[in-house]
């Protein structure tokens, strides 16, 4: 899995649907980032605040040229139907989209963060230096802008 991981990350967004996220995906996220500053933001169908954000996403990622922005949804992936609609209504399909890709959902958070429990909205900000950040909640567009200018962007 690594390896596809790591394959897609160079591909256009455009050339690839949701990739599964798995055991070992965020070990690949976090490579991809030591090359590239990388914001990977977790979302579900069932967190209003981040449907409500969801729709801004892709003009977040505009506005930050060099950063590449990740989304992973993590609802069950029994509900791959119902995610790929409110990716295509949120006008997502220029993003790299990855979705949990195992029902025990405890092991991917804990590869992540062994302290996350499952609160979303998340975002993670991982450095080319090696630095991560993780906010949750509703995303602040001028933070993440402040980051990017860290980052040299």
């Amino acid at each position: 899995m690594k390896r596809r991981v790591l394959l897609t990350a160079f591909l256009p967004a455009s050339a690839w649907a949701t990739e599964p996220f798995d055991r070992g995906s965020w070990a690949a996220l976090e490579t991809t980032a030591s090359r590239k500053p990388t914001i990977v933001h977790f979302w579900s169908l069932t967190c209003a605040p981040c449907m409500a954000e969801l729709p801004h996403w892709p003009d977040l990622a505009r506005r930050l040229p060099g950063i590449e922005v990740v989304l992973v949804n993590t609802d069950p992936p029994e509900q791959a139907e119902t995610i790929a609609r409110a990716a295509r209504r949120a006008g997502l399909g220029a993003l790299p989209q990855f979705g949990f890709a195992d029902r025990f959902a405890a092991r991917l958070r804990w590869e992540v963060d062994p302290d996350w429990q499952g609160e979303l909205p998340r975002t993670d900000l991982l450095g080319r230096d090696g630095t991560r950040r993780h906010i949750l909640g509703s995303i602040d567009r001028a933070m993440l802008q402040s980051w990017a200018k860290e980052q040299g962007r």
